[in-house]
């Protein structure tokens, strides 16, 4: 995979009363990520290769850029959001954050953690107490968790995860049932891509979201339109699956 790496600098700046550390990529870092770990990724079932964790990566660097903005617009915010982040460490969370999949799909996140934990390279640019970080990050990630995050670095990358765009869910969620259910005919798999998104994205279901600046929490109330009307969202499951059958 061929890509430009930005040399990094350190940078100071005051959004009003908040001080913000702010260290740019490091290029070794990044050379790591890009040519080592989002490359896994390859090996994982359709809806977790390479383009997903490239997407959570922008998605999460995306959501930290926006944050002195939303910062600047507040009469109060709470401590929490004016948490200094590194953005070498939410970088390597985001991409990451996935890897357990090589184990399988059920305790993933729980495995990604370990794999972060015993790479041994990342010792060269973060401390233990570092890494613990970006490996609780990847653990508390997954949508279905019944926490939250510990950490604003799991907050950001849970967020960025969940990526709320409707036709990319749905695609995703047919794919899923490609791989894991292919005894199923057509019917049964919009069956059950209807059933998992009423759970997972329809009104009261277990998604939950974290950032308050993010632009998720519009995009999945459209969403939840749709699939509250049973027509609707029979129509896009059936036009999505017959474009990937």
């Amino acid at each position: 995979m061929e890509r430009l790496y930005k040399f990094g600098v350190k940078l100071i700046f005051r959004t009003e009363n908040l001080l913000i550390l702010r260290i740019m990529i490091n290029p070794e870092i990044e050379k790591y990520i890009y040519e080592e770990i989002v490359p896994q990724y390859k090996n994982f079932d359709d809806a977790h290769k390479e383009d997903h964790a490239l997407t959570v990566i922008s998605q999460a660097m995306q959501l930290l850029k926006g944050r002195d903005k939303w910062v600047a617009s507040q009469e109060y915010v709470d401590p929490v959001w004016l948490t200094p982040v590194d953005e070498n460490m939410l970088l390597t969370a985001a991409a990451c954050h996935d890897l357990g999949l090589v184990n399988g799909r059920d305790n993933h996140h729980m495995d990604s953690g370990k794999i972060i934990r015993n790479d041994h390279i990342l010792t060269q640019w973060f401390t233990s107490g570092q890494i613990e970080i970006i490996a609780q990050a990847a653990e508390d990630h997954r949508a279905s968790g019944k926490g939250a995050p510990r950490s604003i670095y799991g907050m950001i990358v849970a967020e960025a995860d969940r990526v709320i765009d409707g036709e990319n869910i749905i695609r995703r969620t047919v794919l899923f049932g490609f791989k894991h259910y292919p005894d199923f005919d057509r019917r049964g798999h919009i069956a059950r891509a209807i059933e998992h998104l009423h759970e997972k994205y329809g009104r009261g279901g277990y998604l939950k979201l974290w950032i308050p600046w993010s632009e998720n929490a519009a995009r999945l109330n459209v969403l939840q339109d749709i699939i509250a009307d049973s027509e609707a969202i029979l129509c896009e499951v059936e036009r999505i699956y017959d474009s990937l059958a």
